[in-house]
């Protein structure tokens, strides 16, 4: 009897964590996936001023569920890698804009860190 009610009220927090976890989740994130070209504009403040920085790459992974979900984009920048950690439902993620669709075979392309010049490239899904 004492474990059972034990499980209920374990279970009303955890139905309690979910409902607050889901009305923080973004809507507005558009569907994309590893190896696609995105623009992610990005808020950041100097001092009191805000402006909207434009970082665009190749998404290399995206990782977890829920409000824990972040993708990692990367680009190239003056010949050196640039790599970019962002969490999904960041308030300060103004858009995310994806430019071009990749078509790769699996979900995690860190393949990409080793290549350069042509052999870089990833092909467009149709």
């Amino acid at each position: 009897m004492i474990v059972f009610v034990i499980f209920a009220a374990t279970f009303k927090t955890m139905d309690l964590v979910k409902h607050i976890e889901s009305s923080q989740i973004r809507t507005d994130t558009p569907v994309f996936a590893a190896g696609d070209n995105v623009s992610v504009h990005y808020k950041i403040k100097e001092g009191e001023k805000e402006r909207i920085q434009v970082f665009q790459g190749t998404v290399l992974q995206r990782r977890n569920t829920g409000l824990d979900a972040t993708f990692t984009v990367r680009k190239i920048s003056s010949g050196i890698g640039v790599e970019r950690i962002f969490p999904t439902n960041s308030p300060s993620i103004d858009k995310i804009e994806v430019n071009r669709r990749g078509k790769v075979r699996r979900a995690r392309i860190f393949y990409l860190r080793q290549r350069s010049g042509k052999r870089a490239r990833i092909k467009e899904r149709r």
